[in-house]
């Protein structure tokens, strides 16, 4: 008869604890994975998957978790029904439907505009700068861009004789090369004369004042004659009260000499002449006298 082997005790595992140690450490894996994917603010999944630990941690019922509009804040969620201010995740254009506010129309509507207005401005510029650089005026024609426009600054020797507010036959030329540029924009274009601090008195020009408005208004009716539509242009004249360097040298009295063809960016309309139709004036009942 065979003898029955004694039962052994079992040995104790001094390793169970890597047991535990491996669950603690899937459970923070997963945890990290489940932050991780909370952080490409995919809405959807972060609905169901915050509903799926509410109902896991808490039991019972499980409370409404919307994603809170600002990352700003003590806390990342926000629980209860939301406020009528408050958007709503998930309606959305963007490739990962996140909360989205419907931009305004209108200010759609006037960035576009000014964005094509831009583009229509420096192509002008661009076009001036090479009739300029073609045709050695780099120093006599300068286009600069500014708040209000486009500025395109013509100096006088190009323009007039000294003292003179009659446009030679060569400026004829060249200021019509130049209407032919402005002319395919609708903007609004105003002249501008700008004169030195020398005094002048003569009979036809008492003093700087005259000479600069004179000589903006022979700009205009080139313009006009040109192409450019008389709704389009206004003149003005600063004598030598703009000066754009120092009257103390012939060369900044030369510069200050100058024309100026403002290109005006369309919110200034409102400043400008147009064509518009002004309102009717209002209708003042008879006054009628008493017997």
């Amino acid at each position: 008869m065979s003898r029955k082997r004694e039962h052994e005790p079992e040995k104790e595992n001094g390793e169970r604890w890597l047991l535990t140690y491996s669950d603690l450490i899937t459970l923070l894996m997963i945890f990290f994975v489940v932050l991780y994917s909370m952080s490409k603010v995919d809405a959807q999944r972060f609905a169901a998957v915050a509903e799926s630990l509410n109902k896991a941690l808490g039991g019972g019922t499980p409370a409404k978790i919307e994603m809170s509009a600002s990352p700003v804040g003590p806390s990342l969620f926000q629980t209860g029904t939301p406020s009528s201010k408050t958007t709503i995740p998930g309606n959305g254009t963007d490739p990962n439907n996140t909360a989205y506010t419907k931009p305004d129309a209108n200010a759609i509507a006037s960035q576009v505009k000014a964005n094509t207005e831009k583009m229509s401005i420096d192509a002008i510029k661009a076009k001036l700068d090479k009739f300029a650089a073609d045709n050695g005026l780099q120093l006599t024609l300068i286009t600069a861009t500014e708040e209000r426009g486009l500025v395109v600054s013509i100096q006088e020797t190009l323009l007039f004789e000294s003292g003179s507010a009659d446009i030679t036959a060569r400026a004829r030329d060249i200021l019509e090369k130049v209407s032919t540029v402005l002319a395919v924009a609708p903007n609004q274009i105003k002249v501008e004369g700008h004169t030195d601090n020398l005094t002048i008195n003569t009979a036809k020009f008492p003093s700087n004042w005259e000479l600069s408005v004179i000589r903006s208004i022979n700009v205009v009716h080139i313009l006009q004659h040109d192409g450019i539509t008389a709704d389009r242009l206004s003149a003005a004249g600063y004598g030598e009260y703009r000066p754009i360097s120092s009257n103390d040298t012939d060369a900044g009295r030369a510069k200050n000499r100058r024309i100026d063809l403002v290109v005006l960016r369309s919110k200034y309309d409102v400043t400008e002449p147009s064509n518009q139709t002004p309102p009717p004036s209002p209708v003042v009942p008879p006054v009628t006298k008493n017997p």
